[in-house]
């Protein structure tokens, strides 16, 4: 069995959550003694919209935090917008800077998963973030967030926040196992309160133009809604946009989701609707930089699969999520 390892984001250790999360030990030291020096590459998507900016700049921080940190690490960090781009750089990085780890966040699973399994085949130690490949044995190690978690937690708060009674309308994201996991969760807690009727789910592409669109069409088919899961934070922003283009006085929330820095903002300064969110940060790949580049400078390995967990962000904790100099 692949052992997994939960943790959270740096400087989010509380105690009463981490006794709650399932801790499985780092595997077995590598046989071989550690590298004098290790040489990672990072391989990550272009910035092409906020999301993506944070992972470019989350990774440029591991970069400049880490090599400061160890002397014997060098990390060259390569975007690209195409997935023959990406492939033609792990070459580049295999055969020009000599790299011995790499960590991937992968544009395509399909059409990375050779180009990644050659680079294993090379030696190389390979952490994939994300977007898993079509064969695990392309990787050694697997890390991302927590799509289950992502949908439970804002159904859980919801739950709570109306009392168990009340009209819910729903924006999904695009079509894909991920986006399936997210509403699978929160529909399943929804199952538990036969008082809370989900009016209608449709997919807003994660996308603030999409979702103004749908709530436009959830405000004029539904009289009475008390709550909107947006299931993402530019999708909220359009949405609270089309309330208050219709003058709505009947939601009282909009759930969003991911953690984006405008979100956790209007939590912080009390914003009349938005006033919770669940974490799905980019800082991730900051985390998977930092966990192989230590590792790897001990000669050990990671878990097969690290789980980031989501968490519920409120007024409480929400400046610990708050990176006002990241792009998302």
């Amino acid at each position: 069995m692949h052992s997994i390892h939960r943790i959270f984001n740096r400087g989010l250790l509380a105690s009463a959550a981490l006794a709650t999360l399932a801790v499985f030990s780092y595997g077995a030291a590598l046989p071989a003694c550690a590298a004098e020096k290790v040489t990672l590459g990072v391989a990550i998507p272009t910035a092409t919209h906020s999301f993506t900016s944070g992972i470019v700049w989350w990774a440029n921080e591991a970069k400049k935090e880490l090599e400061k940190a160890h002397p014997d690490l060098k990390i060259i960090v390569k975007t690209s917008a195409a997935a023959s781009e990406q492939a033609n750089q792990l070459q580049d990085m295999l055969t020009v800077n000599k790299i011995n780890a790499l960590v991937i966040f992968p544009l395509e699973s399909a059409a990375l998963t050779q180009p990644v399994a050659q680079v294993k085949g090379k030696g190389v130690y390979v952490t994939v973030v994300d977007r898993g490949l079509t064969n695990t044995a392309a990787q050694d190690a697997y890390v991302a967030g927590d799509n289950t978690a992502f949908g439970k937690l804002p159904a859980e708060y919801l739950a709570k926040q109306l009392n168990g009674k009340g009209n819910i309308v729903v924006l999904r994201g695009i079509p894909t196992t991920l986006d399936n996991e997210r509403f699978d969760a929160f529909s399943a807690v929804m199952k538990g309160h036969p008082d809370i009727k989900i009016l209608d789910a449709k997919y807003g592409n994660w996308n603030r133009d999409d979702a103004f669109k749908v709530m436009q069409d959830y405000l004029t088919r539904f009289r009475q809604i008390d709550a909107v899961w947006a299931a993402d934070d530019d999708m909220a922003v359009g949405v609270q946009k089309a309330i208050d283009q219709a003058k709505r006085s009947d939601i009282k929330e909009i759930f969003g989701g991911a953690g984006a820095k405008g979100a956790v903002k209007k939590i912080i300064d009390g914003d009349k609707m938005i006033k919770a969110d669940v974490s799905y940060s980019p800082k991730f790949i900051y985390d998977a930089i930092k966990m192989t580049a230590e590792a790897r400078l001990k000669g050990e390995k990671l878990p097969a699969t690290t789980i980031i967990p989501s968490v519920l962000i409120t007024n409480q904790n929400a400046k610990q999520f708050y990176f006002p100099d990241s792009p998302f």
